[in-house]
Formats: structure tokens, C-alpha cells, sequence
């Protein structure tokens, strides 16, 4: 397995900057303009177990909203995340921070699209069958129900709002990993 200091140039996309400079994983990869037709796509190798955390800058008036949602700002984004660690993801949850290390709270103006209408929200994972959508008392989303072994690909695709100037903010991304198992109704424990 590779270090967990991975890390590569950034990625500019029609003005948003894509960073891996936080460690832990490494861009290798980059496409798209940000709207629902053609996502921004970010590509990530992701060589450690411990969150990552992904910078994203330029999220300014001057961008745009490339989302078409009622905020002043915001984009599509594809992001796909291989797994190089030696742990299989059993969930992943996506945190959105204005401020690195602070929860982004509900009056930031930062977040996954809140207050559009649900059919506007659909959020997607191809490897996991469920998904939850925090709006409170922080921006995330958790999905569950699947598995990434390491050599595998998960690929979420989500909107990123903001309602006011970001120069910066922040990607938080937990890969979890199953401590026990319960087994299924009918079967014998091991």
C-alpha cells in the first residue's frame, strides 16, 4: 500500500480548485463544468483508513451557480473514491466544513442543497444502497449498505451550495470500516 502522504497537484475546473494538499489521498483526475449534464468529476486515490479531507476553492459569486438552484453559488460533483487502504468501506459519509474542523451549521449558507425540493436533492453512491441526508445540526451525507474492498471504486454523486462568498471550504470524507457483524435472522453466529 502506498503512504498516507499521498498527494498531487490541485485540479482547476472552470475556477473551482480541487485539492488534495491535506493528505491522505491524491487526485488523479479531473473533468467536467459543474452543472447536473456534466458534473464536476474528481478522481481520488485514497491510500489511508482516517478521514480526508478534500479543500475546494473559488466557490464565489463571480462562479456562479452552475447547479441552476435557488443559492447564489454552487456546482455538480462527481466524486470517485478508489480505495488503497487495506480496510473495506462498509460506509462513507461526505461533511461539509466552512471553517476545517467545525461543523458547517445551518446559517453558514454552505450545503448539499438545502432547502430545493427533495426530487432536486437526488444524491447517489453506485456502491451503496442507502443513503441519509443530515441538514442538521450539520451539512452531510451518510451512506451505507454496500461494500469497497481495496482495489475497488465508489462513485457519489452529490450539489454543493453556498448563499454567500466561500473562498474556501471544505470536503470532509469518512470511509468506514464494519467493527462486528450481526448475523441474519435464521443463521448460526461463527
Amino acid at each position: 500500500m502506498a503512504t498516507a502522504t499521498a498527494t498531487a497537484e490541485p485540479v482547476t475546473l472552470s475556477g473551482i480548485t480541487f485539492s488534495d494538499e491535506l493528505g491522505g489521498f491524491e487526485i488523479v483526475d479531473g473533468r467536467g463544468s459543474g452543472t447536473l449534464g456534466d458534473p464536476f468529476v474528481i478522481v481520488e486515490r485514497i491510500v489511508t483508513s482516517q478521514p480526508t479531507v478534500l479543500l475546494v476553492r473559488g466557490l464565489t459569486l463571480e462562479f456562479g451557480n452552475a447547479a441552476r438552484t435557488n443559492h447564489f453559488s454552487g456546482f455538480w460533483l462527481t466524486k470517485v473514491a478508489v480505495n488503497h487502504s487495506d480496510q473495506t468501506w462498509t460506509g462513507y459519509r461526505l461533511e461539509l466544513e466552512d471553517e476545517l474542523g467545525t461543523a458547517s451549521p445551518r446559517l453558514d449558507g454552505l450545503s448539499f442543497g438545502q432547502s430545493q425540493p427533495p426530487v432536486q436533492r437526488n444524491f447517489t453512491a453506485d456502491r451503496f444502497a442507502s443513503m441519509t441526508v443530515l441538514d442538521e445540526p450539520h451539512d452531510g451525507i451518510a451512506f451505507s449498505r454496500g461494500a469497497v474492498p481495496p482495489g475497488d471504486r465508489v462513485a457519489f454523486t452529490v450539489v454543493i451550495t453556498h448563499n454567500g462568498p466561500s473562498e474556501e471550504f471544505f470536503l470532509v470524507q469518512r470511509h468506514e470500516q464494519s467493527v462486528a457483524e450481526v448475523p441474519e435472522a435464521g443463521t448460526e453466529p461463527l
